[in-house]
C-alpha cells in the first residue's frame, strides 16, 4: 500500500489542529494539550474524543446520511461472561469489546496506568497475552503478526515511557500502511497535565504517527470507540490507531451498551467508490496502444495477489516490485523482474526506464524506487491506481489516475480483458526478449572469496532448504536488502520488513508476532549484527512462549549499510560503524551465541562457505528456536546500487570495500 507522509494521515484535505469534540449540552472545542490545562476535574459522562485525522466537518444533511449506514448491530454469536445488565470495570469492558472484534492475541506489557486491563486479560478465556520484553518489541511483534496474517495486530502498554517506547512501531505502521490497534493505560483524568508519575500526553505525541487516536473520558465511549479503532485500522488504506485509557476509567463500574452507532460520517463518506469503468476501460485502452508496459506493484498489491496474477496472464506484461510488494507476484515467475529501485536488480530498473507504459499499482514512487524523479520513466505513460488519494500525483504526476481499491480495480481490468477479443489481444513478446537479454547480461551474483561465506549465499541456501516457504522477517541495513534479493518469495504476506521507516531492531520481535500468527509456518529472522542486538532481549520471549522462530544472524561486525556508504562516498573514513571490540578486533563480539544461551537457546557459528549448508539444515532441522551466527566479511556491498538521487544511468554493478574509491 502506498506509504503516507509523516505529517497527515491518510486525507487530502489539510489537518486541523487535534481536537475533543464533545456532544454534551455546552459543546465545545478546545486544545488537550498540558499547556492549556488546569482542565476542569468535573468531566461528568460528556463523550469526548481525540480528533488527529485531517477530517473536515461534515455538513448536517450528511451527517446524518451517513451516521445511518454505518449503525451496526451487536456482535452476534458472542457469549459474554458477564449478565448483560451487570456492571463491571472499564477494563473488563475494553478487553470484551476487544473479544468481540475477534481478538485472540495480543502483545501487552504490563505498567501502573495499565494493570487494570492485564487483570481483566487474565479473566478472559479467549486472548493470549505474548509477553514482550520490551514495548517496543510489543508493537514490532504486533506488527509482525498483522503483516504476516492481514488481521490487526494488538499492544498494549502503560503510561509514560512504556507509551512512548510504542512509538517508533507507530511510525513504522503508517509508513508501511499496517493494521494496528494500540491501547495505552494514561494517569488518571483528575491528574492529566500535572506531570503526574509515569505521565506523558501520548495523543499529543502521536498526532502525527498514528491514522487515527483517542483519549477516552467516558466508560461508556469504551464499545463504540474499540468498533471504530478497528474499522479505521483496517478499512480504506489501513494503519495504526491508538486508544489511551487512564485509570480512572479503567476501574469506573458500568453496563455496556455494544449497540452504540458508529461516528466518523467524514471518514466513511470519503472512502474510495467503485472504480469508474470509463477509466479502467482507458487503462486497457493505454495498454493495447503500448510496446513497452511495465508493472510496478507495491504494497497495496498485497490483498490484490490473485486478481494480479490473472491481469500479467491475461495481458503478459513484465512485474517490477518494491521492496513492500515483494511476494504479490510470485517471484520465481519468468514474467518477474523481481524488485526495482536503490537496489532492485538492473533489469528491473532497465525495463522502468525503457517503458512507454508505466502501470503502477498500489505504491507511492518512494524516494529509494525512483531515486531522481525527473528521470524516472521519463518516457513512459503513467496509470497510478491507489486507494489513498493524498498519494496520486503528490511525487510523479500520472497521466491516468484511479483512487479506488486495487482489488477492485484489478477486477473490473480483468473483466474487461477477459472479453470474447482477448484473444490474441497484446503481444509483448519483443519486449520481453529484449528484458530477458538483461536478465542474461545483468543477473543478481556474487563473489567468494576463499573460504569466507558470501551472504547472498546464505540466503540463497535458505531459499533452497526451505523450498521458497518460510515466512522472513529483517532488520534494516545490507542484511535487509540481500533478502529481498536473493530469497524468492511466493506469495503475499512471506516477507515482513520495516520499508518506510527503516526501524533497525524490527525483526526478531516481527518473526515473534509471525509466529504467533502461523504457528505451523517456518519462520526465519533474517537479521544483522546491529539490528538483532537492538531487540535482543525479545529471545526470553521466544523461549518462554516456545516459539520455533530460526534466527539466520548475517554478523560482519559492522553497521553494514551506513559502512557501505563510507566506502563508496566518504573515502572508506570509519565514523562510529564498527561494533567490535576495537581492543581485540580478532575476536567476534559480542559473543551472540551467549545471548542466546542465556535464554535456553541452541545455537552455532558458522565461517565457512563449506560448512554452511549443514548448519542451515540443523537450524532447521532443530525443533524450537535457533540462532546461527554466519560470520561474513564486512568488505561485501549490496549491489546493484543507484546512489540517492541518481538515475538509472548512474547504476552500480561493480566493487566492494576492497576497493578505493
Amino acid at each position: 500500500m502506498a506509504a503516507a507522509s509523516t505529517h497527515t494521515a491518510t486525507f487530502t484535505n489539510p489537518p486541523p489542529s487535534s481536537f475533543i469534540s464533545t456532544t454534551s449540552k455546552k459543546s465545545a472545542l478546545f486544545s488537550i494539550s498540558k499547556f492549556t490545562l488546569p482542565l476542569s476535574h468535573n468531566f461528568g459522562k460528556p463523550n469526548l474524543r481525540i480528533i488527529t485525522s485531517s477530517l473536515p466537518k461534515p455538513s448536517a444533511a450528511s451527517s446524518t446520511t451517513i451516521a445511518q449506514t454505518v449503525i451496526t448491530s451487536p456482535e452476534t454469536n458472542f457469549s459474554s461472561r458477564f449478565a448483560p445488565d451487570q456492571p463491571r470495570k472499564g477494563a473488563d469492558i475494553l478487553v470484551e469489546a476487544l473479544e468481540r472484534q475477534g481478538v485472540t492475541d495480543v502483545f501487552a506489557y504490563p505498567g501502573g496506568a495499565s494493570m487494570e486491563i492485564h487483570q481483566a486479560l487474565t479473566r478472559s478465556n479467549n486472548i493470549r497475552n505474548v509477553l514482550p520484553r520490551h514495548e517496543q518489541g510489543g508493537i514490532f511483534a504486533a506488527e509482525g503478526y498483522a503483516r504476516s496474517s492481514g488481521k490487526p495486530g494488538i499492544c498494549i502498554a502503560t503510561s509514560g515511557p512504556g507509551a512512548t517506547n510504542l512509538v517508533s512501531g507507530l511510525a513504522d505502521a503508517l509508513l508501511d500502511s499496517v493494521p494496528l490497534v494500540a491501547i495505552t493505560g494514561q494517569v488518571p483524568r483528575r491528574m492529566i497535565g500535572t506531570d503526574a508519575f509515569q505521565e506523558t500526553p501520548i495523543v499529543e505525541v502521536t498526532r502525527s504517527i498514528t491514522k487515527h487516536n483517542y483519549l477516552v473520558l467516558d466508560v461508556d465511549d469504551i464499545p463504540r470507540i474499540v468498533r471504530e479503532a478497528f474499522l479505521l485500522a483496517t478499512s480504506g488504506r489501513p494503519g495504526p490507531v491508538l486508544i489511551d485509557v487512564p485509570k480512572d476509567i479503567q476501574q469506573q463500574l458500568a453496563v455496556p451498551n455494544w449497540n452504540q452507532p458508529i461516528k466518523l460520517p467524514g471518514y466513511m463518506s470519503r472512502l474510495p467508490k467503485e472504480p469508474s469503468e470509463i477509466h479502467l476501460e482507458q487503462i486497457v485502452r493505454l495498454i493495447s496502444e503500448s510496446k513497452k508496459p511495465v508493472l510496478y506493484v507495491g504494497g497495496g498489491c498485497l490483498n490484490s495477489s490473485e486478481e494480479l496474477r490473472k491481469f500479467v496472464e491475461l495481458t503478459g506484461i513484465p512485474v517490477a516490485s518494491t521492496l513492500m510488494g515483494l511476494g504479490s507476484f510470485p517471484g520465481t515467475d519468468e514474467l518477474s523482474l523481481q524488485m526495482l529501485g536503490m537496489h532492485g536488480t538492473v533489469y528491473a530498473n532497465y525495463a522502468v526506464d525503457k517503458s512507454d507504459l508505466l502501470l503502477a499499482f498500489g505504491v507511492r514512487f518512494d524516494d529509494r524506487v525512483t531515486g531522481k524523479l525527473e528521470a524516472f520513466a521519463s518516457r513512459a505513460k503513467i496509470v497510478h491506481i491507489d486507494i489513498d488519494s493524498a498519494e496520486i500525483g503528490k511525487n510523479k504526476q500520472p497521466h491516468v489516475s484511479v483512487c479506488a481499491d486495487l482489488k477492485l480495480a484489478l477486477k473490473g481490468i480483468n473483466r474487461i480483458l477477459g472479453g470474447k477479443d482477448a484473444e490474441g489481444r497484446f503481444d509483448f513478446s519483443a519486449w520481453r526478449e529484449e528484458l530477458d537479454e538483461q536478465k542474461v547480461k545483468y543477473p543478481l551474483s556474487f563473489k567468494t572469496f576463499e573460504e569466507s561465506i558470501p551472504p547472498q549465499y546464505a540466503i540463497q541456501v535458505l531459499d533452497e532448504l526451505t523450498n521458497g516457504e518460510a515466512i522472513i522477517s529483517t532488520g534494516v541495513g545490507q542484511h535487509q536488502m540481500w533478502a529481498a534479493q536473493f530469497y524468492k518469495y511466493r506469495r503475499p504476506r512471506q516477507w515482513l520488513t520495516s520499508g518506510g521507516l527503516g526501524a533497525m531492531g524490527f525483526g526478531l520481535p516481527a518473526a515473534i508476532g509471525a509466529a504467533v500468527a502461523n504457528p505451523d509456518a517456518i519462520i526465519v529472522d533474517i537479521d544483522g549484527d546491529g539490528s538483532f542486538i537492538m531487540n535482543v532481549q525479545e529471545l526470553a520471549t521466544i523461549k518462554v512462549e516456545k516459539l520455533p522462530i530460526k534466527i539466520l544472524l548475517l554478523n560482519n561486525q559492522h553497521l553494514g549499510m551506513v559502512m557501505q556508504w563510507e566506502d563508496r562516498f566518504y573515502k572508506a573514513n570509519r565514523a562510529h560503524t564498527y561494533l567490535g571490540d576495537p581492543s581485540r578486533e580478532s575476536e567476534i563480539f559480542p559473543n551472540m551465541l551467549k545471548f542466546a544461551e542465556a535464554c535456553g537457546i541452541p545455537g552455532a557459528q558458522v565461517t565457512r562457505k563449506a560448512d554452511l549448508r549443514a548448519a542451515i539444515q540443523t537450524m532447521l532441522d532443530t525443533p524450537g528456536p535457533y540462532l546461527l551466527d554466519v560470520i561474513f566479511p564486512h568488505q561485501e556491498h549490496v549491489l546493484p546500487m543507484i546512489p540517492s538521487g541518481g538515475a538509472f544511468k548512474d547504476v552500480i554493478t561493480e566493487g566492494d570495500g576492497r576497493t578505493q574509491y
